[in-house]
């Protein structure tokens, strides 16, 4: 999504422009931060989610979900990397879907619960 900023009359105008497709409908991020109109604090929000294993990255010690709404963060469906640790890694891999849960300080996400869901 490409955004454009506009001064009017003293007034900054924010115009975000989306790309015409079946996928425009999903927000795509790697800042968090931005696509979740959060800003960092010191407090500590919890959220529950479904998704799909995007990605693993064992070295940086990530997962990325491809995750639908997460309503008590005030979320729409997106696909985004969260710290995971090790234990919480451990017998995942890119196409599951899963529950989770995640701890969010408004600029950085770590997962505290995620296990594999049943196909459907």
């Amino acid at each position: 999504m490409k955004s454009m900023r506009i001064l009017a009359g003293g007034m900054v105008l924010l115009i975000a422009v989306s790309a015409c497709s079946p996928a425009a409908d999903k927000q795509t991020t790697t800042a968090p931060k931005e696509a979740a109109g959060a800003t960092a604090s010191s407090e500590v929000q919890h959220g529950k989610g479904e998704g799909t294993i995007t990605a693993i990255d064992a070295a940086k010690g990530t997962v990325t979900l491809d995750h639908g709404e997460i309503a008590a963060l005030k979320w729409p469906p997106m696909s985004m990397g969260f710290e995971a640790s090790a234990d919480l890694r451990k017998g995942l891999k890119v196409g599951d879907r899963v529950a989770f849960e995640l701890d969010w300080n408004g600029a950085t996400g770590r997962i505290t619960r995620i296990e594999a869901l049943p196909p459907s």
